[in-house]
């Protein structure tokens, strides 16, 4: 196969999980750590295609956005109220409501699915648990919601530069 097929495989290969991660990510699952994977694969096989620090680069914003994504996540727990325990329970009800989510309607279904069970487990855990007021575990799941909505608009909006920047420097090197 000549130079020109392997590099037009090799590229259209970043493309496509350019896409495929940007959907995985904005369904709260590993996308831009798949994007990483394929390319770090794909740069083993066809040296010339990117730089390494280019990689480099598009791997230190993948952590940078699992960074905000927590933080964002944590700060709209607690600037609702909610306990440690709840913000626990907040991830966890994002988890659940995402997966149970995107049997319906995917991917808004996981987006608002993630959404909603944080909030719903914050007011659980902190009215259940913790023996608040519904109206004070109303306001932390709310923030809890809010936080984790943020949250994944953060890391969806740099999934989108990682991809971009890889797609780019697969096909213009």
């Amino acid at each position: 196969m000549s130079s020109t097929w392997m590099y037009i495989i090799a590229a259209s290969s970043v493309s496509l999980a350019s896409v495929v991660s940007l959907a995985l990510t904005l369904l709260t699952l590993p996308g831009m750590w798949l994007l990483l994977a394929v390319t770090v694969g794909v740069q083993i096989w066809q040296p010339s295609l990117f730089s390494w620090w280019t990689i480099i680069a598009c791997a230190v914003l993948a952590l940078v956005a699992e960074l905000l994504e927590f933080i964002a996540s944590a700060a709209g727990a607690a600037k609702g109220g909610a306990s440690k325990k709840g913000a626990f329970a907040a991830i966890v009800g994002s988890l659940i409501g995402a997966i149970v989510g995107s049997f319906f309607l995917p991917p808004i279904g996981t987006i608002l699915g993630a959404v909603l069970c944080a909030g719903v487990a914050v007011v659980w855990v902190e009215s259940a648990l913790n023996q608040k007021s519904m109206s004070d575990a109303a306001r932390a799941g709310t923030g809890a919601a809010a936080g984790r909505l943020i949250a994944t608009l953060i890391k969806t909006s740099i999934a989108a530069v990682v991809a971009i920047t890889l797609t780019i420097a697969a096909w213009y090197q």
